[in-house]
C-alpha cells in the first residue's frame, strides 16, 4: 500500500485568504482558489493510488 505524504509547505495565497487588513472579497476569491487547487490536488494524486484513492 502505497504512502502520500502531506504536504506542510504553506502555499503563498494563506495569508491573503485568512490574514487579516484584506478587503472581504479578496479573501473570499484566495479561499475559493486555494479550495480549487486542494481540489486538482487531490484528483491528481488519486490516479497515483490503487484503486482511484476514493
Amino acid at each position: 500500500m502505497a504512502h502520500i505524504q502531506q504536504s506542510t509547505r504553506v502555499p503563498a495565497l494563506w495569508p491573503v485568504a485568512y490574514g487579516p487588513h484584506r478587503p472581504r472579497s479578496l479573501r473570499l476569491l484566495a479561499r475559493y482558489l486555494l479550495r480549487a487547487r486542494a481540489f486538482v490536488r487531490e484528483l491528481a494524486l488519486a490516479d497515483h493510488v490503487p484503486y482511484g484513492g476514493y
